[in-house]
């Protein structure tokens, strides 16, 4: 069978699954439809939370940035594991502890205060609609390719499906899908890095092949890619470009800004125990490793494959990928010289290939030669990782639209049923507007995400750690360290992401620091405002100070505050 026979195939079968277990699992009540009830296992949710956490990305644009910056790529490698590890150790157990499922519904209690609480709803929607944008773009660029239809409609099957199995079964369909979504998303990783790995060294673990010598060879894999690039003009792939300031900023941002993402907080209430929650942190972290430590390999196998494939080979030689991935725009060709050989250097004056690097892990297999199945599964992969991580984000703009907006603030008595009612009709509201950010997105889908991870280490994090660990942190601490962090933030990447006010280039950055990296910055800021702020006025209500010596101590065996 050909590819798309076995694309359709494939991921007909994942839909038919995921769609299959909404209708299983569909909620009946708010504690449903928000905490999957509070009854997932460990282990279950490990998986589900790896599945969330790990997003388009991961799955697709990680290695296809480290394919092409090399070393400069690792931030994001370092930035987004270092950042889960901070998150299950840091924040996890305690947020399990108090209680509550949302964040905005934490720094509403907190902080004794509505406003609090509607400023963190605020910050969650810029977080969550930044991020479900490179969700949306990932599903898009997935079916251009594999099912041939264009992004535009590829986004639009994308959003039905993840509205079915989202608005219908709530957390709890969601829950059970990404552990569906994790099993899919790691075996289309982990088979064609396995494949490659043995056809270029030898070596059937990816993570060893990354550090061994070509097969026939006694070069070892990185020197004969470094030595490829300076031939076409390109730095060293083992070294780095940026500067030290802008890693140390961009990987912190990262960090931060991961123990801040309410998508993947919420998913530590839906264990029964705050034991639990920090088990499944344990069993998360194994499986988000397996793809994060073989991401690196992916990229360097990615990059040897494609140079050796077209630079300054004919272009009317090219095989079947090629033109494929021409087709959908993500990958174009521009004879400069008219001699139809294909110029790949870094020189743009005569280059005359751009490809588009979201490509590089989807195109890697074809470009391998491996077999069709393989490549259709890389195909249901990266709709596995990018539908997992955009239905999590749904439910964190439904239920912070219908909990911590309607039901605490407009309408505290409306019935569970009402509540229900409003956060589906969040939900749908949310694909909408997701789907738009998908057909128009502002950067390739790392970036955007990025991006996300900026607002949430500039808003939530501090609010966060401090409401946790600084007992005098009160409402009006926290409140203008928020609208400060996330304005400074937004300011700056409006400025110099997007171009908002003119034209600007990197010799214009603050400090020499990226829009990427300059949620670190908006989290110092949060931070100095908070403190100066709270020492500036009354100390928080006795009961709040006692709430935060309670949830310091998160006893692993007792069952978690009830969730009202």
């Amino acid at each position: 069978m050909d590819v798309q026979v076995w694309t359709y195939l494939l991921v007909g079968i994942t839909f038919a699954i995921y769609i299959g277990i909404a209708i299983w699992s569909r909620a009946g009540s708010t504690k449903e439809f928000y905490v999957a009830g509070g009854g997932v296992s460990p282990l279950a949710n490990g998986m589900a939370t790896a599945a969330d956490w790990m997003s388009a990305a991961s799955f697709i644009s990680m290695a296809g940035i480290i394919s092409f910056a090399g070393y400069d790529g690792a931030v994001y490698l370092m930035g987004w594991t270092g950042g889960y590890v901070l998150l299950a150790l840091l924040l996890a157990p305690y947020l399990r502890k108090f209680g509550k499922f949302t964040v905005p519904d934490f720094i509403g209690d907190r902080y004794y205060s509505n406003t609090a609480r509607t400023v963190a709803v605020i910050c969650a929607l810029f977080v969550s609609f930044t991020y479900v944008a490179g969700q949306m773009r990932g599903v898009g660029v997935v079916f251009s390719r594999f099912l041939e239809v264009d992004i535009n409609t590829g986004v639009y099957i994308g959003m039905a499906i993840v509205f079915f199995y989202a608005v219908l079964g709530g957390m709890k369909g969601i829950t059970y899908t990404q552990v569906a979504q994790y099993v899919i998303l790691i075996f289309a990783f982990m088979v064609p890095a396995i494949f490659i790995s043995i056809q270029l060294t030898g070596n059937p673990i990816p993570q060893f092949g990354f550090g061994s010598t070509v097969t026939g060879s006694e070069t070892y894999l990185l020197d004969k890619l470094n030595g490829l690039h300076l031939e076409l003009g390109f730095a060293e792939y083992t070294s780095g470009s940026k500067s030290m300031i802008d890693v140390f900023f961009i990987t912190a941002a990262l960090m931060v800004g991961t123990a801040g993402l309410p998508h993947v907080i919420v998913r530590f209430f839906t264990v029964p125990k705050v034991k639990d929650a920090r088990l499944s942190a344990g069993y998360a972290l194994v499986f988000i490793a397996i793809l994060y430590t073989t991401a690196p390999a992916v990229a360097a196998f990615a990059r040897t494959n494609l140079i050796e494939t077209v630079s300054n080979n004919s272009y009317s030689s090219m095989p079947e990928w090629f033109s494929n991935w021409e087709k959908t725009g993500l990958l174009t060709f521009d004879d400069k010289n008219n001699d139809g050989a294909i110029q790949y250097v870094a020189d743009s004056e005569r280059n005359e290939l751009t490809i588009d690097r979201d490509i590089m892990v989807l195109a890697n297999p074809e470009i391998a030669q491996l077999p069709n199945w393989v490549i259709a599964l890389v195909a249901a992969g990266g709709l596995a990782a990018a539908l997992s991580t955009a239905a999590g984000l749904l439910l964190v703009i439904s239920s912070s639209v219908s909990h911590d907006l309607v039901k605490k603030q407009i309408s505290p008595n409306m019935t569970d049923s009402t509540e229900l009612w409003i956060a589906r009709g969040s939900a749908f509201v949310a694909v909408v507007v997701a789907g738009y950010f998908g057909i128009n997105p502002p950067g390739f889908v790392a970036a955007v995400v990025a991006l996300a991870f900026g607002l949430a280490a500039a808003s939530f994090f501090p609010a966060i750690i401090l409401g946790i660990f600084y007992q005098r942190m009160n409402k009006q601490g926290a409140i203008a360290g928020m609208i400060s962090g996330l304005s400074v933030t937004l300011f700056y990447m409006i400025t110099y992401k997007f171009n908002a006010f003119g034209e600007t280039t990197s010799a214009d950055w603050w400090f020499g620091i990226s829009p990427e990296g300059f949620g670190t910055v908006g989290m110092i800021v949060n931070f100095i405002v908070s403190f100066i702020v709270s020492s500036m006025t009354p100390p928080p209500p006795q009961h709040v100070m006692d709430i935060v010596d309670d949830i310091r101590f998160p006893r692993g065996a007792g069952t978690a505050t009830e969730i009202h």
